[in-house]
């Protein structure tokens, strides 16, 4: 177990580092594979990114709602995992962090209420519930569903 761990730290360390050269105004991004230890490794490259961008107040929203959509694709699709982050800049809305989390499956999400006893179906509801915006979009392969959250106010 400790060479597993080892390979994920210094995947994480490799994804932190690309994720650094890129400045807040353009958009990073990974690519995972559709393993469990996916997640993880998305949530420490995304926290270390939104440091080094000096988004620290965004950080544990952002960590929870991509963990959550990539635990969505992992439960659904068996292929890569995108994660993108792009900040953007004001427009009609203050300017704000997009996320946008890809796989290959095209099936686009559906937002449903989970009943008491059910075990999912809770992620998209805490997307929608907590980002700006929110939505889902068919692409070439497979699909993107992505967030915004607003950078100030």
């Amino acid at each position: 177990m400790v060479g597993v761990t080892q390979a994920a730290d210094a995947a994480e360390s490799s994804y932190a580092i690309r994720a650094a050269l890129v400045p807040p105004d353009g958009p990073v991004e990974w690519s995972f594979p559709a393993d469990p230890g996916a997640v993880r490794t998305a949530r420490a490259v995304v926290r270390e990114t939104l440091r080094s961008w000096q988004l620290d107040l965004l950080t544990d929203l952002t960590v929870l709602l991509v963990s959550e959509l990539v635990t969505n694709s992992l439960r659904y699709a068996d292929g890569p995992i995108g994660v993108r982050l792009t900040c953007l800049a004001a427009g009609p809305l203050p300017a704000a962090l997009r996320v946008e989390v890809s796989d290959p499956l095209p099936d686009l999400p559906c937002l449903r209420v989970a009943g008491p006893g059910d075990e999912g179906g809770r992620g998209l509801q805490l997307v929608a519930g907590t980002a700006r915006s929110w939505g889902s979009r068919s692409g070439v392969v497979g699909k993107t569903v992505w967030f915004e959250l607003p950078l100030a106010g």
